[in-house]
């Protein structure tokens, strides 16, 4: 029975190759794309990705149901909450400026498995967010329209009454979506150029929302006598912000766009700054002058802007809101068939996913085969599936890929740089090529063990120290921690920074409702979870980090990172259990996925070399001396230029 066990051996490599990373290319600026986007063309995209139909639907909803006027300050702190998850985005696109967003940040940091999950959850993200946003655009129209579109379709091709089935097949969705995808075909200049005009009109709408609200602008709607600012208290300002986060997902288009940009390292980190700023300032100012001109409990939450001109006598505006609206939901669409079609590629120039859709077209340099499937794909869901069950679960891949790149943060920050790390031989084993010193000096061969135990021990007390290794000033108090390998220690605590998140936004959000926990106990639980995240960011600090002013860093790390950690887990936990049912399914396929094709795949492991069965012992004896035996066995059966063959030699003895 024991014979039909895994050795450990075999767990071990296995465990090796679902944590592998990506290895980067040196030059990391070539690419089979077309660098042609600016930080003007990537700060539309996102602002295009951020400003959509929630601009005119998320405010109202907000503000009469949920938050009141207060959904100002709930749009500034879901601001901030998404400015920490936006800027671990910008230093991974000006460090990494490849496709692939937070698939890509997340290979090279953290672990094969883990990337593939990532882009697996974030592929259906784009698919089901372009599909609700094609069927949204598709109603909002035939609103305007009286509904003659729904009453023509439900007349002449009937009506559907099958559970997880739209009531009626959206054709206009579904053709808006085809006409999106043969525009982005076209390469990424012409989407670019398309995504300005949209965002241009749509810009210039809300800049007359602005001005013409601010002059109906009526400061009684905010007195006691309507309710008062923050009629809900701070459980609504909260509440608001949960729901009002969501606003702020698309900026991670430009960091999928990187590999497209003409200077990544500086475009990248400005235009994900410049449109978050940007779509913030709309959202809040938005919200400020809809409470300002009519009783924010009066408000539709259908078409509150539309409905607030209205009513203040001046209904031709309502149209020109209706066209900024549309043009809005225009440029997420387009955001959404840029980004995903780059994301597969990625995974596919991986080899995690099927070869085919990394073929880039030759003249408009774009991955075509991604961009025509996956937009036929998603018009068919638009077409015949209801959506509304399913939009809650673009939620959580969002979240738990900002988590992801937050932690890939830290662990990348605290990493040796490439150049410094040891070359390993075929195995894992380290390299008996000559050991080049940490200035980058003159490479220097080490004749004995002892001088290399003398190179350890003058390391150590060198001021200068590598990323990765204990602080000089924790060294008397955490000397035990000097034992292990650069980056190890960072590696463990971000594993269980992340575990007592888990565990504190559980007993925040479940402690009291559904786990129904004495008050002793509830508290007795939150500050020993909050002391475990406390230690291992104290533990994360105390370890040397990389300083490099050659590209964008997040400034405050590990304390920016880990707050946008928590924040993100505890938003996620407060989804329903049908939409954690769902992603489970969809973990599953995507598990089936890997281990059926990524793994076999995988570029990684194609690059790995045959182990070489090598084994070497030294041992000291008490006099100081060294020997040395080394026993090879080469992998092929010709025995290796200039030696004996062992085996021959055996026999004939």
């Amino acid at each position: 029975m024991a014979r039909w066990l895994p050795r450990s051996t075999d767990l071990t490599r296995f465990c090796q190759k679902l944590n592998r990373v990506k290895t980067l290319e040196d030059d990391m600026m070539e690419t089979s794309f077309n660098r042609c986007l600016s930080t003007i063309d990537l700060t539309l995209l996102g602002i295009g990705g951020m400003v959509g139909s929630g601009l005119y639907v998320l405010t109202g909803t907000v503000a009469k149901e949920i938050a009141g006027p207060a959904v100002i300050v709930s749009f500034i702190i879901a601001g901030f909450a998404s400015l920490l998850a936006a800027l671990c985005y910008a230093e991974f696109g000006a460090r990494v400026p490849k496709t692939g967003s937070a698939y890509m940040f997340t290979y090279v940091s953290v672990g094969e498995i883990w990337a593939f999950l990532i882009g697996w959850n974030v592929l259906l993200e784009y698919m089901i967010g372009g599909a609700a946003v094609a069927r949204a655009w598709s109603g909002y129209l035939d609103s305007i329209f009286n509904h003659k579109i729904k009453n023509f379709t439900e007349t002449h091709v009937g009506a559907w009454q099958v559970p997880f089935l739209a009531h009626y097949p959206d054709f206009l969705a579904a053709a808006i979506l085809l006409v999106a995808t043969a525009f982005i075909s076209f390469g990424a200049k012409v989407s670019s150029w398309l995504n300005h005009v949209f965002s241009a009109i749509s810009m210039g709408v809300i800049l007359f929302i602005l001005i013409m609200g601010f002059v109906l602008a009526q400061p009684k709607n905010w007195s006691t006598q309507e309710g008062g600012f923050a009629p809900y208290g701070l459980s609504g300002i909260m509440a608001g912000t949960a729901t009002c986060f969501y606003a702020f997902v698309g900026f991670d288009v430009i960091a999928a766009s990187s590999e497209e940009a003409r200077n990544p390292q500086r475009a990248v980190p400005r235009a994900i700054a410049f449109s978050l700023g940007l779509a913030t300032g709309a959202y809040i100012l938005v919200s400020v002058v809809l409470t300002l001109m009519v009783p924010w409990h009066t408000l539709d939450p259908d078409s509150a802007l539309a409905d607030a001109f209205y009513r203040r006598g001046y209904a031709w505006a309502g149209f020109l809101v209706a066209a900024g609206s549309i043009c809005a939901m225009n440029t997420v669409l387009l955001s959404n068939l840029f980004s995903l079609p780059r994301i597969v590629y990625a995974m596919a120039e991986d080899g995690l996913f099927f070869q085919v859709f990394s073929r880039v077209h030759p003249r408009t340099q774009v991955p075509v085969v991604g961009i025509v499937v996956f937009g036929l794909l998603m018009a068919l869901l638009a077409l015949v599936f209801d959506l509304e069950a399913l939009v809650q679960f673009l939620s959580i891949g969002t979240l738990l890929a900002y988590t992801f790149v937050a932690a890939s943060i830290i662990v990348l920050r605290f990493q040796q740089h490439k150049e410094d790390v040891p070359a390993a031989g075929a195995g894992g084993q380290p390299s008996t090529e000559p050991h080049q010193g940490p200035a980058g000096g003159e490479l220097k061969e080490y004749e004995s063990f002892s001088d290399k135990l003398h190179l350890v021990d003058r390391d150590k007390g060198k001021e200068q120290r590598e990323p990765g290794q204990l602080k000089a000033a924790f060294e008397p108090y955490l000397e035990f921690l000097s034992d292990f390998y650069p980056g190890e220690v960072v590696t463990v605590a971000v594993v269980t920074l992340m575990v007592s998140a888990i565990c504190l936004c559980s007993i925040l959000v479940f402690g009291n409702t559904h786990l129904h926990l004495p008050t002793w106990s509830y508290s007795l639980l939150l500050v020993l979870f909050s002391l475990g995240f406390l230690l291992s960011l104290l533990l994360i600090w105390a370890h040397e980090q990389q300083h490099s002013t050659q590209t964008f860093q997040i400034p405050l790390v590990p304390l920016s990172p880990a707050l946008s950690i928590i924040l993100n887990i505890y938003l996620m936990l407060k989804l329903s259990y049908m939409t954690w049912l769902r992603f489970a399914v969809w973990l599953l396929l995507g598990l089936l996925v890997y281990f059926g094709y990524g793994i076999w795949h995988s570029k990684e492991n194609l690059r790995e070399p045959r182990a070489q069965r090598v084994s070497a012992r030294y041992v000291v004896f008490p006099g100081g001396s060294l020997e040395e035996r080394v026993q090879a066995v080469q992998p092929s059966c010709q025995p290796a230029a200039g030696l004996p063959d062992s085996d021959t030699d055996d026999g004939k003895r």
